[in-house]
């Protein structure tokens, strides 16, 4: 018999010994063998890497000199850790005993898969889909995220309607499996997004060095979401518009870059003025200042952008708006959505 590749499931932890106390007993008990636990933290000034210290002697502790943010954080984590796959798992997960066998299992079958995540669930309703991964993301035409399961702010029941494996556009970062090859490829996350998106940024890099990005619905976790910054918060707003403009400019053809990014100007102003209308003027001036950057970083992003020799893996786009398809034909669900707009 062969030697199980090693998994090392990496958290990131910044303050949250709620979260560690709460959740790290699941993770400590997962059944998978060949498998190392590393808590990474961020410059915590809570008790939480003392309450590791005390209560699990045996996981490794990489301390970062400062708060990097979730995509520094697990770069400066990672360069220290040595495993055939890494698991970035966020400290607000529960997770089953045998929850990593099925996703090794999957991606060892097929070399291609790069990076995938589980079936991730609501912790607080655990009938439901949870927002930041559901059954697997896609990206619309205008570069807009959303999943199987969970369709802006809207999420599905579990019916079992999504168990099948099946490739993706991008893998959630809250589970997500990822080779240590593919990573290092990629030269890991893009720090200048300190956080949020940053992982659908990774996996659309991997799809255009040709890898693919799979869903393995037989690994299910349960996902607290919005441990660190909730839906309402308007850095939250910034960060998601702000890294959204960044990596189209990024990963697209530059000449649909510049169309799709002067049409994403557009949906970005409506949004604006639903803030002010909603009395959200604090979320209105978060979208104006994400304008702002990527206008002042404009010439910085694009020394980011590369050709690679693969041709783009595009799996998982959907050539529609899903703005469009939710607010005017009432699309709320993925399987309302039309196949055939699919790639």
């Amino acid at each position: 018999m062969s030697k199980l590749p090693k998994v090392a499931v990496v958290i990131l932890n910044w303050n949250g010994r709620f979260f560690l106390e709460k959740f790290l007993p699941s993770v400590y008990n997962s059944s998978y063998p060949n498998i190392e636990f590393v808590i990474g933290d961020n410059a915590s000034d809570d008790d939480s890497v003392l309450f590791v210290k005390q209560y699990y002697p045996a996981i490794t502790i990489l301390e970062n000199d400062r708060n990097y943010g979730f995509a520094g954080g697990y770069n400066k984590v990672l360069e220290r850790v040595d495993a055939d796959y890494y698991v970035l798992l966020n400290s607000d997960v529960e997770v089953s005993q045998n929850w990593i066998e099925p996703v090794v299992s999957y991606m060892e079958s097929n070399p291609i898969i790069a990076a995938a995540q589980p079936k991730i669930l609501s912790y607080h309703n655990k009938d439901n889909f949870e927002h930041a991964g559901a059954a697997g993301g896609y990206i619309d035409y205008f570069g807009f995220p959303f999943c199987r399961g969970r369709i802006l702010h809207e999420v599905e029941e579990d019916h079992g309607q999504y168990n099948q494996e099946s490739e993706i556009f991008w893998a959630s970062g809250a589970a997500l499996f990822i080779r240590e090859k593919a990573w290092k490829q990629a030269n890991g996350l893009d720090e200048d997004f300190f956080a949020h998106m940053e992982e659908i940024d990774l996996c659309w890099r991997l799809k255009k060095m040709g890898y693919a990005i799979g869903y393995c619905p037989t690994s299910v976790v349960y996902h607290v979401g919005g441990g660190t910054l909730n839906a309402s918060n308007p850095k939250k707003t910034y960060l998601n518009f702000r890294n959204n403009l960044v990596m189209l400019q990024k990963n697209l053809p530059l000449g649909r870059a510049i169309w799709i990014i002067f049409l994403r100007f557009w949906f970005d102003f409506a949004a604006l003025i639903k803030f002010l209308i909603d009395r959200k003027p604090k979320d209105a001036w978060a979208i104006s200042r994400a304008h702002q950057y990527f206008f002042l970083n404009i010439f910085k992003n694009a020394r980011k952008r590369k050709k690679y020799m693969a041709i783009e893996n595009q799996k998982g786009q959907y050539d529609n708006s899903i703005i469009i398809d939710f607010y005017t034909n009432n699309k709320h669900k993925f399987s309302q959505l039309n196949p055939k707009d699919f790639k």
